[in-house]
């Protein structure tokens, strides 16, 4: 009868304890969302009465409840994937049954001020690095098309090349001594506390974006201004919101936007990655065959985004939207933690691929690299300078730009002959590579750590279409013939 006794008091204490966990996830979710509704019209009363200039703009992501949707989803499925693809449990296949048996988390481990200090550090190191290396000064496109001054052009200073060699080279002098190494596998034990912090800081560049945004002077996104608080701290409203820093006379000020699209992120996914390494070598004595090559892998891609830093500076990105929530998040948390979910599944699940399972990954890896880089390089030479001999030769077709009433021309031969996205069809090719080095998914592996080419493939599909429509407004009926011209989208003679 004690027996009894202890064992239901046992249970019941187990219960209640999992009903408390689930009350205080469920009043933090909740605390959350209402935080990301109260923010925006917060900001957006405290602003002060401001007419919308394009109040009647055509909304994307679903309008306003479709932002909000985004925003409250984006950080719990980073989450999700971290759980549901972990240490302790992992979703094999496409058993999604099985996920009725994934432990909820505490809310302790999903944020820390440990994690928040971290995450602060980081970035502060990469603003260091952006202000004191030397680099060129470059300037950008022309900001009459997006409603400034006809002529006007911001400089930028270009030294993310050196910003991410120092990077690495700090990491791996942590990497080469022992107790660095067990600081870089400390990224794996608080993988989620980190993620939670990112998100915090990406929250309130947020709120800072949105509100400096009603400052006098400011040039506004078109697509940022349209009265909707929600809609516009989602979309951003500024279309290149600026940091002055002290002490740096004659150097340009910073630009929030394009720093945040290469630094901080994109490095500090190379950055998890080293932990991540750090953490196999620690609990197995060795480094993988698929980890090497997931580092290496997405190594190179980073590496190859900050040497071309230059050409992102004539992307939608930097030229057409704002900078809102939709890219802070994506540059801080979304990049490092969802697209460095390979990594963090190998430490603890790895498949010992054969030696001949490695090089067909490394050699579609390679063949995706190639057609990314060589497609894109191309179309930056021929932005720069359409007389350079490289070029020179390739087919074009003469437009009309109807927003800066200009000439201007499209390629339709060579890589952008054969399909009018073919970058984002190298990029896509990449990110097939990457989660092949965690293994078949069936019937042992999981198909969550496919996500990135599932999830990879819808956002080129709407960065596609978007762009159709960007396009077909700029150029009016010329870009119909452009179309005919160029049929495919991705594939040639497929699609």
């Amino acid at each position: 009868i004690l027996a009894q006794e202890l064992f239901w008091s046992s249970e019941i204490g187990k219960l209640l304890s999992a009903m408390t966990q689930q009350s205080k996830l469920a009043t933090s979710a909740i605390s959350a969302a209402g935080l990301l509704l109260v923010l925006p019209y917060g900001i957006h009363a405290l602003s002060g009465k401001v007419k919308p200039a394009n109040k009647d703009v055509e909304k994307e992501f679903g309008g306003t409840v479709g932002a909000y949707a985004t925003m409250v989803s984006l950080p719990g499925i980073i989450y999700f994937l971290y759980y549901a693809c972990g240490r302790d449990f992992v979703m094999r296949g496409v058993d999604f049954r099985s996920l009725a048996n994934l432990k909820l988390p505490n809310v302790s481990e999903l944020c820390s001020w440990r994690a928040l200090g971290i995450s602060s550090a980081w970035l502060g190191f990469q603003v260091l690095l952006e202000r004191f290396l030397p680099g060129k000064v470059v300037e950008g496109v022309d900001l009459g098309a997006a409603g400034g001054v006809v002529g006007a052009k911001l400089k930028y200073r270009m030294n993310g090349h050196k910003a991410f060699w120092c990077s690495i080279a700090a990491l791996g002098a942590l990497f080469v001594n022992e107790r660095g190494r067990d600081c870089l596998a400390s990224l794996y034990d608080r993988y989620a506390e980190l993620a939670g912090a990112s998100t915090a800081i990406s929250l309130g560049l947020s709120a800072w974006l949105y509100a400096s945004s009603f400052g006098t002077g400011k040039l506004l996104a078109r697509g940022g201004d349209t009265g909707s608080p929600i809609y516009d701290f989602f979309i951003g409203r500024e279309l290149n919101p600026r940091l002055r820093l002290p002490g740096f006379a004659g150097v340009p000020d910073l630009d929030l936007k394009e720093f945040c699209e290469l630094r901080p992120g994109l490095i500090g996914w190379a950055a998890l990655n080293f932990g991540m390494a750090a953490k196999q070598l620690q609990l197995t004595g060795e480094i993988s065959g698929s980890m090497l090559l997931v580092n290496v892998m997405q190594g190179l891609y980073v590496w190859d985004a900050l040497y071309q830093e230059q050409a992102i500076l004539s992307t939608m990105d930097i030229t057409t939207d704002g900078f809102g929530f939709m890219l802070a998040f994506g540059d801080l948390t979304w990049v490092p933690f969802t697209y460095g979910l390979q990594a963090r599944y190998l430490v603890d699940h790895d498949p010992g691929l054969s030696k001949f399972g490695l090089a067909v990954t490394a050699m579609l890896g390679l063949g995706g690299y190639i057609i990314f880089r060589a497609s894109n390089s191309q179309k930056d030479a021929f932005r720069r300078d359409p007389s350079s001999p490289s070029v020179r030769h390739l087919e074009t077709l003469q437009v009309t730009n109807l927003q800066t009433k200009k000439p201007s021309k499209l390629l339709v031969s060579g890589w952008w002959g054969l399909a009018r996205k073919i970058n984002y069809t190298g990029d896509w090719l990449m990110s097939w590579s990457w989660s092949m080095t965690t293994g078949c998914p069936f019937p042992g592996g999981s198909i969550l750590t496919y996500f990135y080419p599932i999830y990879f493939a819808v956002l080129l599909g709407h960065r596609a279409a978007r762009d159709d429509h960007f396009c077909s407004e700029k150029y009016g009926e010329a870009w119909a013939e452009y179309k005919k011209r160029v049929p495919y989208i991705f594939f040639p003679y497929l699609l």
